[in-house]
């Protein structure tokens, strides 16, 4: 056997991985915000809780079945921080606001205030006293306005 030639370099042996490494994946249909685009993620503060709102991720599937075959209610978009990533909305039948979150409107358009929207409900667990809306579509823009799309671009209405 003849020894390796000292000019080429040596390229050292890739480490073996085990099949049950968990795969890293990335899903770049997320909207900016998630974690997931975050490169580094941070380890939890001490005293940091975790958020106990279903989003549309973390929603169990009996609770989406329940939220999708319920009435279709009307209201008003009061306010919607897209860097916050949620805002109310104020309905039309009366009563108290409610909640929505970033990850239950539908549509291309981030609400603003005025808006007029149609959405469905879905009780807030532990205790499912408070509800926040689900499926929220925009069915009419205020006019004299400016609503932005999700990709960012500005539209006067």
């Amino acid at each position: 056997m003849s020894d390796p030639d000292p000019s080429l370099p040596t390229v050292p042996p890739l480490p073996l991985t085990s099949p049950r490494t968990p795969l890293q994946l990335s899903f770049p249909f997320l909207r900016e915000g998630s974690r997931v685009w975050e490169k580094e993620r941070k380890p939890p503060q001490p005293g940091e809780l975790p958020s106990p709102l279903p989003t549309k991720r973390t929603r169990t599937y009996s609770a989406t079945v329940r939220a999708k075959s319920g009435p279709v209610f009307k209201g008003v978009c009061k306010n919607f921080s897209r860097s916050q990533g949620h805002g109310f909305i104020r309905p039309s039948h009366g009563g108290e606001d409610i909640f929505v979150h970033i990850s239950d409107i539908e549509g291309e358009y981030v609400p603003m205030e005025g808006d007029e929207v149609t959405y469905k409900v879905c009780p807030i667990p532990p205790k499912n006293q408070k509800i926040q809306a689900v499926d929220v579509m925009i069915t009419h823009l205020n006019p004299g306005t400016k609503h932005e799309t999700w990709s960012g671009q500005i539209i006067s209405s």
